[in-house]
Order: structure tokens, then C-alpha cells, then sequence
């Protein structure tokens, strides 16, 4: 397993012994590749997976079983309807569900309605005596296009951190991730998370429950130079071509990017960290 920046919390060894992940793109790990299997994604979920593992293995403790049932493009509702039922079977004493950016995006969409069956959602999972990991969208601000729908991210912002206060959950704040406004941490298309956006979120997530002191992930990156205009303009073009047509392509279809995709981890199994140095995959026919 890659070494994550952060301090580890004196005297704590994570008490989870099976961990569950539900969600989209953002869970299923999009854009972090996965260094052993080429096309697929690793992603913070299964970067605190590896975490929570070697931190309990080092302790002589059982090593961690871990489901990620995230799919790419998933709605709220496809998530309570496909993967919650599968994670109240599970047996998982840690759940983390993070789901509704997909709605949010789509004009028209009621946060205040996300949020009611969000709640359902996490009412059932602690009533199976699970630990409940949320997170917060990011903070939009920046970003051209997704800016207009600030407002309907910091509202269900807010439900989230109520859900969380009523149910006892806990929420990992990207919202407040300020660093996270860097775009180097972000993959061309500006949707998802670069490596080291979901390793930031992974030591956010340790952090959030109580495993680091450290605050090393908010940590910005060093200020790089000024950029042409031109050349700022030319990526944005680059980008609507690559990414935003495509996207509003598959809107008007009514098709989704993951059409036809099931779970990458259907099945709570032992984790299996990535190595410190792992063998550089064969990309050749």
C-alpha cells in the first residue's frame, strides 16, 4: 500500500471489521487507476479500505473485509434501490454512502427531496448497528458549468450535516477541503478526482474517524505560474469538445456512463493493499 501523509492517532486501531461502499463515480474510485488491473479504478474508498487493513493487521488484529458496490452514474434512488439492500445484508459494522451528485447536476432536481430519502437511508443502516460515513459535495465555485448549481450542493450540504447530527453518522467535508479548489487534483475532466484528489480524500476519511491527527491532506499545493489566457481558453475548448458534449449527449439519450456496469467488489472479501512499489502494468494487446 502506498504511504499516506498523515499521523497516525496514538493507541487507535480501527474496531471495523467489515467496511461497505456505496455510491457513483466519486466511490467507485474515477479517475485514480488502479496500479494491478488495467481499466479499473481505485479511488479513496478502497485507499481507506487498504488503510483500515494494514492499520489493523499491524495491531494483530483480523485484516478487513471491504465491498465496494459503487457504480459510475448512478442516481440516488438506483443506489437505495441496488446497493442498500445489499449492504444491510452484509453484516458491515462500517457503511459509507455517498450519492445524489448525479441528481444534483440534472435540472430541476430537489435537494430537499434527496435529502428525506437519504435519511431513510442512513436510519436503516444504523439501525443494523453500522458506522455511517457521509461526505459533503465540493464546492463548486470555481468550476465552469457545475458553479450554477452551488446553491443546490451547499443545500444539501446542509441536510447532510443534519442527517449525520440526527443518526450519529459522521461526514467527511469536502466542501471545506479548500485544496480540493486546486485543479491539478482533478483529472481532465474536471468531474473527477485525480490520484492524489482521492488520496487526499482517503486521509480525510481517516481523519474523519478519529485514526490521523494530522491535517496533512488540506495541505495546498505549491503555487504554480500564471497561465496564458490563450492557453486557458484553448483547454476549456479542449474540454467542453472531450467531456461536456459527450456528457449532455448521454443526457439527451437518457443513457448513462455506466449503462451495463455492475460493482467492481459485489462481495465483502479480505483487502489486498496495493504494494509500496507495484510492477508497472502491461498496456500492450
Amino acid at each position: 500500500m502506498s504511504p499516506e501523509p498523515v499521523t497516525p492517532a496514538p493507541d487507535v486501531v480501527p474496531r471495523w471489521h467489515r467496511y461497505v461502499a456505496l455510491g457513483d463515480s466519486f466511490t467507485e474510485g474515477m479517475a485514480d487507476p488502479d496500479p494491478r488491473t488495467p481499466g479499473e479504478y481505485r479511488g479513496w474508498a478502497d485507499r481507506l479500505a487498504e488503510a483500515l487493513h494494514v492499520r489493523r493487521v499491524a495491531d494483530g488484529a483480523q485484516g478487513l473485509e471491504y465491498a465496494n458496490l459503487a457504480v459510475r452514474g448512478r442516481l440516488l434512488d438506483q443506489i437505495l434501490a441496488e446497493q442498500l439492500p445489499v449492504a444491510l445484508d452484509s453484516g458491515a459494522d462500517l457503511v459509507s454512502i455517498v450519492g445524489g451528485g448525479n441528481d444534483v447536476l440534472r435540472p430541476g432536481t430537489d435537494p430537499d427531496d434527496l435529502a428525506v430519502r437519504l435519511e431513510d437511508a442512513v436510519r436503516l443502516l444504523r439501525g443494523t448497528g453500522a458506522d455511517v460515513l457521509m461526505a459533503t459535495g465540493v464546492d463548486p465555485r470555481n468550476a465552469p458549468l457545475i458553479q450554477r448549481t452551488r446553491g443546490k450542493v451547499a443545500t444539501y450540504n446542509s441536510h447532510i450535516w443534519s442527517i449525520a447530527s440526527r443518526h450519529g453518522a459522521r461526514v467527511i467535508d469536502l466542501w471545506g477541503l479548500r485544496a480540493l479548489r486546486d485543479w491539478r487534483l482533478w483529472a481532465d475532466d474536471r468531474i473527477h478526482l485525480s490520484a492524489e484528489g482521492h488520496r487526499r480524500v482517503a486521509a480525510l476519511a481517516l481523519h474523519t474517524l478519529g485514526l490521523t491527527t494530522g491535517g496533512e491532506h488540506a495541505v495546498p499545493l505549491e503555487p504554480e505560474p500564471p497561465r496564458p489566457r490563450l492557453d486557458v481558453l484553448r483547454d476549456d475548448a479542449a474540454w467542453v469538445r472531450g467531456h461536456v458534449a459527450p456528457w449532455l449527449g448521454r443526457r439527451l439519450r437518457g443513457r448513462s456512463s455506466g449503462d451495463g456496469r455492475t460493482a467492481k467488489r459485489p462481495h465483502p472479501a479480505p483487502v489486498e493493499p496495493v504494494p509500496l512499489n507495484p510492477a508497472p502494468l502491461d498496456v500492450r494487446d
